[in-house]
């Protein structure tokens, strides 16, 4: 027996709309769908173009405030030019918290801090 593929990842979030303001603007993710779950969390899926899994933002009323440990988690995302996206980031008043960094391989990848202190890394293909 084994599990099927991978459909979703969920981060709680504090501010739900700050969150998905910076997931669709700034990386350019899709909101798919939206709603609230039996138990009262506000749920809102976004999804990357050419991905079909989802990231799932959940606010959820009442609970402890999240607080991102460093170097906890991360989202990886490819682009196709970390020198294009590093204007892009400025034009939204950010900048990479780590990098560019070049691998062994060629690859290289940087990191962004998104809301809560959740860590996005940004990886441009050889």
């Amino acid at each position: 027996m084994k599990v099927g593929k991978l459909l979703h990842t969920r981060y709680r979030v504090n501010d739900l709309e700050r969150t998905v303001k910076f997931y669709r603007d700034v990386l350019g993710l899709a909101e798919v769908k939206r709603h609230k779950s039996p138990r009262g969390s506000e749920l809102v899926f976004m999804q990357a173009d050419g991905s079909a899994e989802l990231i799932e933002l959940c606010h959820f009323p009442g609970s402890e405030p999240v607080k991102c440990q460093p170097d906890l988690t991360h989202l990886a995302f490819e682009v196709d030019s970390l020198a294009e996206f590093e204007k892009h980031l400025a034009a939204h008043g950010l900048k990479f918290s780590d990098g560019p960094t070049t691998s062994s391989t060629g690859t290289t990848f940087a990191f962004i801090d998104a809301p809560e202190g959740y860590e996005i890394e940004l990886i441009q293909k050889k």
